[in-house]
């Protein structure tokens, strides 16, 4: 059975993109932890991030890089913080968080609740950056 992300890829869910190529994707997370807060994952299904070849390992983390870039420009922070769970979808993915404390990377923190069009902005805003 297809994740959700697959289905996202797919466009079978509607998702605010901020980027993709042949082999990579990056969206906004819908339950995000701070404005900004996005998902870049590998187009092909692989649940664990370990599991990758090293050659579509690379190729993401240089993906995630370059969103990192534009969402620190939209969204003006100490760091972008990067975490790899991989519990919540079987298939395998970065987050990338605005952050100005390490509380910010609090997972168990409550969850931002936008607007479809707070989130539209909030992709294209990060989109002008690339």
């Amino acid at each position: 059975m297809p994740s959700v992300f697959t289905k996202i890829i797919n466009d079978e869910i509607p998702s605010f993109k901020i980027a993709e190529n042949e082999d990579y994707i990056s969206f906004l997370d819908v339950f995000p932890l701070k404005k900004g807060h996005a998902l870049v994952l590998p187009k092909k299904e692989i649940d664990y991030i370990f599991d990758l070849d090293e050659e579509l390992y690379n190729g993401l983390l240089s993906f995630a890089r370059r969103i990192s870039f534009a969402i620190k420009a939209a969204y003006p922070c100490e760091r972008i913080g990067m975490a790899v769970i991989g519990l919540e979808v079987p298939h395998a993915h970065i987050h990338l968080i605005p952050i100005n404390t390490m509380n910010d990377m609090n997972f168990s923190n409550t969850k931002l609740k936008l607007s479809n069009a707070e989130l539209l902005e909030s992709a294209e805003k990060i989109k002008r950056f690339l």
